[in-house]
C-alpha cells in the first residue's frame, strides 16, 4: 500500500483537481489533508471553492504544520499543499535551513505510515527571480523541499495547462549520478 506521488506545476495548472481524481480512483473514502492557513478573504474564498468540489466521501483534516500526528495507516491521503505547509513553517522559524530540516523530519515521520500519499506542490521557482530577499529565500526552501519529496516519490507528475506529464515512474530509476 505504501506509495508516494508528487504532483507539481504552476498556478492554475490543474494540480489539485488531478490529485483529487487520482485519490478517488484509488479509494472510495480518501483523506484530504489541507495545510492552508487562511490569511485573508480572497484566500478564504479559494478554500471554500476547493471544499465545494469535494463530496461526503472525503475525510477532511485541516493541519497547518504537524501532519504526522494523524494516524493515516491504510488510507489514501491527499496533502494539498507542500507550498502552503512550507509557508507555515517558514513563517514560524524565519530560517531556511531550520525550516527545511523541520519539514524533512515531519515528511519522513508522515510517510513512514503504511499509506498512499499524494502530495500537491507548486513550481514557484520557474518564474523570474524576485527582488525581495525573503521571497528568494522562500523560493529556495520550496525548491529544496520539492526535490526532497520528488527523490522519495514513486511517481512525479508535472501538470501543464491541465495536462498530466509523467516525470518519474516507479518503474524507472531517475536519479542522476
Amino acid at each position: 500500500m505504501k506509495k508516494i506521488v508528487l504532483i507539481t506545476g504552476g498556478a492554475r495548472s490543474g494540480k489539485s483537481r488531478y490529485a483529487e481524481q487520482l485519490a478517488l480512483s484509488l479509494s472510495d473514502h480518501p483523506v484530504y489533508m489541507a495545510t492552508a492557513h487562511v490569511w485573508d478573504e480572497e484566500f478564504r474564498e479559494r478554500v471554500w471553492r476547493h471544499q465545494q468540489r469535494r463530496g461526503p466521501e472525503w475525510t477532511n483534516i485541516e493541519e497547518e504544520r504537524h501532519l504526522s500526528r494523524h494516524d493515516l495507516n491504510g488510507r489514501v491521503v491527499l496533502v494539498d499543499c507542500i507550498t502552503l505547509w512550507c509557508t507555515n513553517i517558514f513563517t514560524d522559524l524565519q530560517d531556511v535551513q531550520r525550516s527545511l530540516e523541520a519539514l524533512q523530519q515531519e515528511f519522513d515521520q508522515l510517510t513512514a505510515q503504511d499509506a498512499t500519499f499524494i502530495f500537491v506542490t507548486n513550481e514557484i521557482g520557474m518564474g523570474g527571480v524576485s527582488a525581495n530577499a525573503v521571497q528568494r529565500q522562500f523560493t529556495d526552501l520550496q525548491g529544496w523541499m520539492n526535490q526532497y519529496v520528488a527523490e522519495r516519490a514513486d511517481e512525479v507528475i508535472l501538470m501543464v495547462s491541465g495536462i498530466a506529464v509523467k516525470v518519474k515512474d516507479g518503474q524507472i530509476n531517475n536519479r542522476q549520478p
